[in-house]
């Protein structure tokens, strides 16, 4: 869906829309989408920078109010305002299993968060459990973003053969991958994009989810998800948990359930 005119900003919605970091245990019973952690942000200085209370600055707000206002129908969108150096990019997500209502409270958290963080910085990326918002000078609308990522792990490693771990979990990502960027998916669908499941490795369960941004075509999704999948040896060897973040695409495993049915 997209909207346009001469005073408006083009907006364009579908519905569902390197740091190395440790991560505690977190219980089944706090970790089922029930909490919305901050993960992490980035401020690009290569796209140059606005002055505070400038009029750049209040257009990126009009245009972040006016994309919340789609959040009560749909849970990924993507907006554009401007012109030339001054043209503003904002593509938002939530998580495939985040519910509505928080969707939209996700957004207005990283908003306000990101605008501390990086305050006068025009391309800007922050990240939460249940969401991540991305600003930007730069239209990359249906591009795979290759250079702001990070990967976070869980501090405890698994006991056994870590090798045969490793090698099931990456297995079970490649096989969660493929239901995501299936053609049988139905766009325009809440979870389009996205998979989560649980599979049993001997005495443990492992679960996992992946998920890319629905700006990018199911081709670019599984390009995406392999690109990450490759990084699982070097940002959560035999660990009971971890995750690989980009503005285009993520995955997590963990031993424990943490996504909603």
């Amino acid at each position: 869906m997209s909207l346009s005119s001469v005073t408006k900003p083009l907006i364009s919605v579908s519905i569902l829309a390197v740091v190395a970091m440790q991560l505690p245990f977190v219980r089944s019973v706090l970790s089922l989408n029930e909490t919305n952690a901050y993960l992490h942000h980035i401020c690009i200085n290569g796209e140059g920078t606005f002055k505070s209370g400038s009029p750049y600055e209040k257009e990126i707000k009009q245009l972040i109010d006016f994309l919340s206002s789609f959040i009560k129908d749909y849970s990924f969108v993507h907006g554009v305002s401007g012109i030339g150096p001054d043209d503003i990019n904002v593509k938002f997500q939530c998580r495939g299993d985040t519910l509505q209502a928080k969707c939209r409270s996700c957004l207005v958290t990283a908003f306000s968060e990101i605008r501390s963080k990086c305050p006068n910085n025009k391309g800007r990326i922050i990240w939460y459990d249940n969401c991540h918002l991305d600003l930007s000078s730069i239209y990359t609308y249906g591009q795979i973003d290759y250079k702001n990522n990070f990967y976070m792990y869980n501090s405890k490693d698994v006991s056994g053969d870590t090798k045969s771990f490793n090698k099931n979990t990456k297995a079970f990502l490649h096989n969660l991958k493929a239901k995501a960027s299936s053609k049988e998916n139905k766009p325009y669908v809440k979870d389009y994009m996205y998979a989560a499941g649980g599979k049993s490795l001997g005495t443990v369960k492992l679960y996992a989810m992946v998920q890319c941004t629905q700006d990018l075509s199911l081709k670019n999704c599984t390009v995406c998800l392999d690109w990450i999948i490759k990084k699982l040896p070097d940002c959560c060897n035999g660990k009971q948990g971890g995750r690989v973040l980009s503005p285009s695409c993520n995955f997590r495993y963990e031993l424990y359930p943490f996504v909603k049915n």
